[in-house]
């Protein structure tokens, strides 16, 4: 049981009357030679890693080596006990989290790639946000993560999910496509509507470059993570909805891979261009490379 494509998935899902999160789970199962229950608590595993790095991440104010990041999880928590959001609990949580992971990973702490450790905020501040929000169990999280693993896997073997290759689009983007799809699933979405999310999701973000101040994974990859949280909610709800993408998943992953293979090496990973030439980005380089 495998897919290359988003079209593939769909289908295996109707033969088999199966979730993308069920299929996902199968096709690992048929790929390691492993039981279905084996493979379920081993994602449990990464589940508790993820919730790890949230707790550590939300109570700690401290700095990352690099002195430009860290913190902003824990003003965000003390914001959002007021009440006042603009946002909502849910999305204001998933931000938080989504801070205090990224900001674990600037610190040198574990986290759980998703699908790279630039882009690991986003899909566990989604998911953690539902489960202390909507009070969703950890089994339907797991399940989530499967769901997230499956769009996850059409997409980097199609086009990429690294920003050397292809920009930001290919981390933020691919990471927010994923955790917008586990959001419908989880909220009893069908297939169809989880791979609509993901296309939603994805097309909003194309486009996206990576220009890390000081080639660091902080500035402005921290709050791209926090703002991909919400989108992934948005579109989530829009394809909970009933609204689809008027282009396919499969062409705009296309799409983004068309773009990624033009995008000019200084938007791609190597703090030539962009945000990293800024004279603050410079300067703050200088600072960090004496």
């Amino acid at each position: 049981m495998d897919f290359t494509s988003m079209t593939e998935l769909l289908a295996l899902c109707e033969s088999t009357n199966r979730s993308i999160a069920e299929v996902m789970v199968a096709r690992e199962s048929a790929k390691s030679g492993r039981s279905e229950q084996e493979i379920v608590e081993t994602m449990k595993l990464r589940l508790v890693r993820m919730k790890e790095a949230i707790d550590q991440g939300v109570s700690d104010q401290s700095l990352a080596p690099s002195g430009i990041s860290g913190g902003d999880a824990y003003k965000l928590e003390r914001y959002l006990e007021k009440g006042e959001q603009l946002t909502g609990p849910i999305v204001g949580d998933a931000m938080k989290f989504a801070f205090a992971t990224s900001e674990m990973n600037a610190r040198m702490g574990i986290i759980v790639a998703t699908p790279t450790a630039g882009s690991a905020g986003i899909l566990p501040g989604c998911l953690f946000s539902l489960h202390e929000n909507q009070k969703y169990t950890f089994e339907h999280l797991v399940m989530g993560l499967f769901t997230a693993s499956a769009i996850g896997y059409v997409i980097a073997n199609r086009a990429f999910i690294s920003g050397a290759a292809g920009g930001c689009q290919a981390e933020v983007g691919s990471a927010t496509a994923m955790a917008a799809a586990a959001l419908v699933e989880i909220k009893q979405g069908t297939p169809r509507q989880a791979v609509h999310a993901a296309a939603i999701a994805l097309k909003s973000l194309l486009g996206l470059v990576c220009d890390p101040v000081a080639g660091l994974v902080e500035v402005p990859c921290i709050k791209r993570n926090v703002i991909g949280s919400s989108i992934a909610f948005s579109a989530a709800d829009i394809a909970l909805a009933g609204i689809e993408s008027q282009i396919p998943c499969d062409e705009v992953i296309g799409a983004m891979y068309e773009i990624g293979k033009k995008m000019p090496r200084a938007y791609r990973e190597t703090a030539l261009g962009g945000l990293a030439v800024t004279p603050t980005g410079e300067a703050v380089k200088e600072r960090i490379m004496k």
